[in-house]
C-alpha cells in the first residue's frame, strides 16, 4: 500500500510504551569511532535518484494499539548506497511495530537508548540520533548531531541513510515522502507517521484558529563556548546535540516538538508531534509511554 493511501485511513486508536535518555539510536551499539571534529558543516546530501525496490507496509488497528508491519523499503527514490560516507546497502527488513497508549504523562521522557522515535506511514523508521560521540566516548556526554555535518554520515536528499543491517531510516525531513503525500507549505500537514507512544506525527504545518501556520521548534543554540578539555571546545554551533537548549515559549512547540491540534484525522483534537525545519527536526522525547517494539534489541 502506498504512503499516500495509508495517510488517508481513518484515525486509529493508538498506544505505545517506554522512553528514557537519548544516546544511541536504532543503529545500536557498535565500536565507537574517536571523532575530534568540533565545527558544524553544511550537509553534502547524496541526490535521491535511485529506485530502492518494492515498498510493502500494512497498518492495522488492534483496538488499543496500531500495528505497522513493513519491509522498510521506502516508496520514493533514494540516494546511492553504499556511498563515500555510508558503506551500507539497503536491504528489506521484517518490521512489526506496535504502539502503546496515546496518553500524556506528567513529565516528558527522552528517547530510549537503542530506540527509534516512530515510524512513517510508508514503514520507514524515524531514527534521529547518531551513534557518534566526541572522542568515541559516550561517558563524556557530547553526542554529534546527525544533521550538524561535523561527522559525515552519507545522508541522501531525504535526510536518510542506511544502518549496517541494511535498514534505511530518516534522520530529518523525509522530503520524498512529503512529496508523495502532497505536503505543501500553504496547507495543513497530512499524517506522516506514528510516534512510539502512539501519538500522530505531522510535518511543519498545522491549522490553528482558521489559519495555516508553521509549527516552530522551541530549541535554540546556547550562547558562549563549550567547556573544553576533556570536552569539545569552540562555540555552540550545532555540531553536537548538547549545543542546544530548550527555551519554553520561543516557538509553537514544546520540548518534544509537540502541541495539541485539530487535524483531518483527529477532528476532536489530539496531542501530536511535528517534524520541524530546525533542531530537533525529528523529536527526541515522548509525552507518552513508548511501545517496546520500538526499542532495538541485540548487538
Amino acid at each position: 500500500m502506498k504512503a499516500r493511501d495509508i495517510a488517508k485511513l481513518s484515525v486509529l486508536t493508538v498506544t505505545l510504551g517506554v522512553g528514557v535518555a537519548v544516546q544511541v539510536g536504532a543503529q545500536g551499539m557498535h565500536r565507537m569511532r574517536a571523532h575530534t571534529a568540533t565545527e558544524a558543516q553544511p550537509l553534502a546530501l547524496v541526490p535521491a535518484n535511485k529506485s530502492p525496490g518494492s515498498n510493502r507496509v500494512q497498518l492495522s488497528d488492534t483496538g488499543a494499539r496500531v500495528r505497522v508491519q513493513a519491509n522498510g523499503i521506502p516508496d520514493h527514490a533514494v540516494g546511492q548506497f553504499p556511498n563515500r560516507d555510508n558503506p551500507n546497502r539497503i536491504r528489506k527488513q521484517k518490521y512489526t511495530f506496535e504502539t502503546g497508549p496515546a496518553e500524556i504523562k506528567r513529565t516528558a521522557q527522552a528517547m530510549q537508548r537503542g530506540g527509534v522515535f516512530g515510524v512513517a506511514v510508508n514503514g520507514v523508521p524515524f531514527d534521529p540520533v547518531a551513534a557518534e560521540f566526541w572522542q568515541g566516548r559516550p561517558d563524556l556526554g557530547w553526542q554529534y548531531e546527525a544533521l550538524g555535518g561535523a561527522v559525515p554520515l552519507g545522508l541522501d536528499a531525504n535526510y536518510a541513510h542506511v544502518q549496517p543491517s541494511g535498514a534505511y531510516h530518516y534522520h530529518g525531513l523525509p522530503t520524498g515522502l512529503m512529496s508523495e503525500l502532497g505536503w505543501s507549505a500553504d496547507r495543513a500537514s497530512p499524517l506522516i507517521g506514528y510516534a512510539a507512544d502512539g501519538f500522530p506525527i505531522y510535518v511543519i504545518t498545522a491549522e490553528q484558529n482558521g489559519k495555516v501556520v508553521e509549527m516552530t521548534s522551541s530549541w535554540r543554540l546556547k550562547r558562549g563556548l563549550r567547556p573544553g578539555a576533556p570536552y569539545p571546545s569552540g562555540g555552540h554551533d550545532g555540531a553536537f546535540v548538547q549545543d542546544y537548549r530548550y527555551v519554553a515559549g520561543s516557538g509553537r512547540l514544546d520540548e518534544c516538538n509537540g502541541a495539541k491540534v485539530v487535524t483531518a484525522e483527529y477532528p476532536q483534537g489530539t496531542y501530536a508531534y511535528f517534524l520541524t525545519r530546525d533542531f530537533p527536526v525529528v523529536p527526541r522525547c515522548f509525552r507518552g509511554e513508548a511501545g517496546r517494539s520500538f526499542i532495538k534489541r541485540g548487538p
